[in-house]
């Protein structure tokens, strides 16, 4: 068996008084029965044998006595050592006590380790409330997905309707209201069908051989109306006008006028035309009754005696002019219904070619009165009473949503706060604000309703420094003194504090004040 290095005898060292050699780590206490090994501590390297003297005052393991009193069991020698006789050496300076945990040893400090400088705590890592990329996408991609669906369904909805949808009476629309299913029954029967939007084009293409239909004639204006009317004049064709007014009829028809609006809207056909009796019962009566007095005129399809389908001859060979007082008739979702189908193609399809006026408001510049319309003009009138309803509703809410008026109702505070919290929180309001005045105030206020109490002075007159001060100086025991800070006038209504300092000193000389008095 190896023996553990040992240090040569110290010189004054007596055969009844040996040392215990030392171990490797010295300082470090040895394990008593019952406890765990001790932590070793760094790894050194065992001092090499010297045989030189060593001086009397060379440093040697310390040997520690308990104290008296205190048991220390006795330790049994380990195998190899020789057994000490004598005090039980105690554990070194900087060692733990027996039966304590021992801390594990300082690492070692190696390459790249920081260093700390010197004065420099262990500061703790800074915690940052900002929001990192991964967590805005996290909160924006529910909308922004959404919205990316919302603009996918828009673009494809009006990619899928946008050749559809043109507008009521519109040949090339395929909607309920769109006139599409006409125009390719006339389409089937040999007529050409041309769509134009503007009046000057409109009457430069009508002529003999064709029919030129007017959608709106209410959308023209002055110029589009006389337009028109020199093609009703001058081209010897047919002209259609559907359900025009008496604002339109005033130029078009000069000798027709209208009577109101039909009750019924399948009605018989009641005349001798044979468009009319080759079509049969058609729905003209969901819309407007015509009268004239104009020779050669026929009626057809009347309501209450007045007819709402009005054919007038016209002033060239061939011509004629037809008021439709509805345009049932010539819309998808009503021409197959009684004669509607037959009556519509015998009135557009009577010439080779369709002339088929869509007016529009590009077409509307030329009339000059529709430009002097202002902008609340051109608002309509069911957006006044929308904006009328939407301040009726805000005045409701804000009722609604008003202060009450009645006697304060008490609750109880869900938390209960102590009082030194509040005056502290209010202390630190009161810093922050440099408000040297108002806490000034308070302390005085409370320092004078207390000292009114003690000196006898009634709650109402606590303010008042005439009665308060002569009250309050009858009762200290020595006369004031505004050397020594004691001036009762001074102290409590006297001129704001200047600075920290002084409103803590006026706390305190209240304070003593009020403590003189209390004890007098």
């Amino acid at each position: 068996m190896t023996g553990h290095p040992t240090q040569p005898p110290h010189p004054d060292a007596t055969p009844g008084n040996t040392p215990e050699p030392a171990t490797p780590g010295q300082g470090t206490p040895t394990p008593t029965p019952g406890q765990g090994p001790a932590t070793p501590p760094e790894a050194t390297a065992p001092p090499a044998p010297d045989n030189r003297p060593t001086p009397a005052n060379a440093l040697q393991p310390a040997a520690t006595t308990p104290p008296a009193g205190t048991g220390t069991p006795a330790q049994q020698p380990a195998p190899g050592r020789p057994h000490t006789t004598g005090a039980t050496p105690g554990p070194a300076a900087g060692t733990p006590a027996p039966g304590t945990a021992t801390p594990p040893p300082p690492a070692a400090a190696g390459p790249g380790t920081p260093t700390p400088t010197p004065g420099q705590g262990k500061g703790k890592a800074a915690t940052s409330t900002a929001l990192g990329p991964a967590q805005l996408w996290a909160r924006a991609r529910g909308l922004l997905l959404a919205l990316a669906v919302l603009l996918v369904a828009a673009v494809a909805l009006a990619g899928l309707q946008a050749g559809d949808h043109h507008g009521r009476l519109d040949p090339r629309s395929a909607d309920r209201d769109g006139s599409r299913a006409l125009a390719r029954l006339l389409e089937e029967r040999g007529v050409t069908t041309r769509v134009v939007t503007n009046a000057e084009e409109a009457a430069a293409a009508a002529g003999p051989r064709t029919t030129l239909l007017v959608t709106d004639p209410d959308l023209l204006g002055a110029p589009q109306r006389s337009a028109i009317r020199s093609a009703i004049d001058l081209s010897g064709g047919r002209t259609l006008l559907v359900a025009p007014t008496a604002t339109a009829l005033a130029e078009l028809a000069p000798a027709v006028h209208t009577k109101g609006f039909a009750r019924r809207r399948d009605l018989d056909p009641a005349c001798p035309l044979p468009t009319a009796t080759t079509a049969g019962r058609a729905g003209t009566g969901d819309g407007l009754r015509y009268a004239t007095d104009l020779p050669g005129a026929t009626g057809c399809y009347p309501s209450d005696g007045h007819p709402t389908l009005l054919v007038l001859p016209g002033t060239t060979r061939g011509g004629d002019t037809v008021l439709l007082g509805s345009d049932q008739p010539l819309l998808n979702r009503h021409l197959a219904e009684e004669g509607n189908a037959s009556l519509a193609l015998q009135l557009l399809g009577s010439r080779p070619e369709l002339v088929w006026y869509l007016p529009t408001l590009a077409d509307m510049p030329a009339d000059g009165p529709a430009q002097d319309k202002s902008l609340l003009e051109l608002v309509p009138s069911g957006w006044y009473w929308a904006l009328l309803q939407l301040f009726a509703a805000a005045a409701l809410a804000a009722l609604w949503r008003a202060r009450r008026l009645g006697p304060l109702v008490t609750e109880d505070l869900p938390v209960a706060i102590r009082a030194s919290e509040t005056t502290e929180g209010r202390a630190r309001l009161y810093r922050k604000a440099a408000a040297r005045d108002r806490a000034a105030d308070v302390l005085r206020a409370a320092a004078r309703e207390r000292l009114a109490a003690l000196a006898g002075v009634p709650p109402a007159q606590a303010h008042d420094p005439a009665v308060l001060t002569a009250a309050v100086s009858a009762r200290l025991p020595e006369p004031p003194d505004a050397a020594t800070g004691r001036d009762v006038t001074t102290l409590l209504f006297g001129p704001t504090p200047a600075d920290d300092a002084a409103l803590v000193a006026l706390a305190d000389h209240l304070d003593a004040l009020e403590r003189e008095v209390r004890t007098s």
